[in-house]
């Protein structure tokens, strides 16, 4: 079952990866601060549909990224989750849970088996490009109760999308939970993002589908 499980994932990212590449233009800068050979926690701002992919389609294949999602959210985005569950792993959040218990069992084992979970901290879409909202904990307690690292990306001119448009993730250095407490990952992880998160200036000239694609899900 997980090798044909592994095997449809290797199969979707065939075609996926490069339809994406096909509809944006996706830079990455700082690739070589990926980590390839242990379990981290990956955070991001979040600005629309287009992050899960982004990511998925520029990070490698391995270590496999599991986000996280609402399950409430899932029920009007039906499509979108489809295709991030079967591109990459995802971990239901029940947001009703208080604390949610099942969240944490499943997303330490990710973390023990040597996957990476991502996660958007600021709970939801921001509401302008270049700007971060404070962040919420749960990344911080994944991270120090598994002593991995965070990975901080900041994700720039996803919020509004038209055919070709440039799109950047820009990796920051991996930051060490070791030492830390929740709230001081927490505190330093927002600082590192707000630095990381580049200005954003509107490119102009013509911008095809542009009601489509960002509204696509």
């Amino acid at each position: 079952m997980q090798r044909q499980a592994t095997l449809a994932y290797r199969a979707l990212r065939l075609w996926a990866v490069p339809l994406l590449h096909a509809l944006f233009r996706i830079r990455v800068d700082g690739r070589e601060l990926i980590p390839t050979d242990r379990p981290y926690v990956l955070i991001a701002n979040h600005l629309n549909w287009l992050d899960s992919f982004a990511i998925l389609a520029s990070f490698p294949p391995e270590p496999r990224i599991h986000f996280l999602g609402d399950t409430t959210i899932l029920v009007t985005r039906k499509v979108q989750w489809a295709l991030v569950k079967s591109v990459g792993g995802f971990i239901p959040v029940n947001r009703q849970a208080r604390p949610d218990t099942v969240l944490f069992h499943h997303a330490n084992q990710c973390l023990q088996r040597g996957g990476v979970i991502a996660i958007y901290p600021e709970g939801n879409y921001g509401s302008k490009e270049g700007e971060v909202m404070p962040f919420k904990k749960g990344f911080a307690h994944f991270a120090v109760d598994n002593q991995v690292p965070v990975l901080p990306v900041a994700l720039s001119g996803m919020q509004d999308l038209w055919l070709r448009k440039r799109v950047r993730l820009i990796v920051g250095t991996p930051i060490e939970s070791t030492g830390h407490s929740v709230d001081s990952l927490v505190a330093l992880a927002e600082t590192r993002m707000r630095a990381l998160v580049p200005p954003y200036d509107d490119p102009g000239g013509p911008k095809p589908l542009r009601h489509r694609l960002t509204h696509l899900f």
